[in-house]
């Protein structure tokens, strides 16, 4: 079992989903906010790999909804800049174990690197569960209006407009 350290936006519900998952196979997780943690450009860049620039980015940011902020026309270093000045663009969540730092939570890619599969027979069909659910985005989809300001997602009862 790993020791995952698990940077997020507090209160965002696709983290919790994410955080059960992890915990349900075993690892002991160690929460932190992105949005206070002290972060450098070295640092933060670490997260990212050999991963294209608009990977880096969080979709559903509000900078990047409204078009202010056009990842597939930012180099690097400007990303990493807005990034330090902005945290709500950092795609999330960004995990650590050991030596290794990714990005987002794509559970293909997370199970084989350190195991998603539940410890506990109790915990089996709800892990089976989550890991059918895209724990890429925001756990309202994207079809409707939400904020995601500085708390966490907060739907605010629109209903889907058509």
């Amino acid at each position: 079992m790993a020791r995952v350290i698990f940077y997020e936006k507090p209160g965002c519900k696709g983290g919790t989903k994410q955080k059960v998952l992890l915990t349900a196979a075993g690892h002991e997780v160690v929460t932190y906010s992105l949005l206070t943690e002290p972060w450098t450009a070295e640092r933060l860049r670490s997260f990212f790999g050999n991963r294209p620039v608009v990977e880096w980015f969080n979709k559903a940011a509000p900078r990047v909804k409204s078009g202010e902020v056009n990842p597939e026309k930012i180099d690097g270093d400007t990303a990493l800049l807005m990034m330090l000045r902005d945290p709500l663009l950092i795609r999330r969540p960004l995990l650590e174990v050991g030596d290794r730092r990714e990005v987002g939570f794509d559970v293909e890619k997370i199970d084989a690197w350190i195991g998603l599969k539940a410890v506990d027979n109790s915990l089996k069909e709800m892990s089976e569960k989550l890991m059918q659910q895209d724990l890429q985005g925001c756990s309202h989809g994207h079809n409707h209006e939400h904020h995601h300001g500085e708390g966490g997602c907060k739907h605010h009862g629109k209903e889907h407009q058509h």
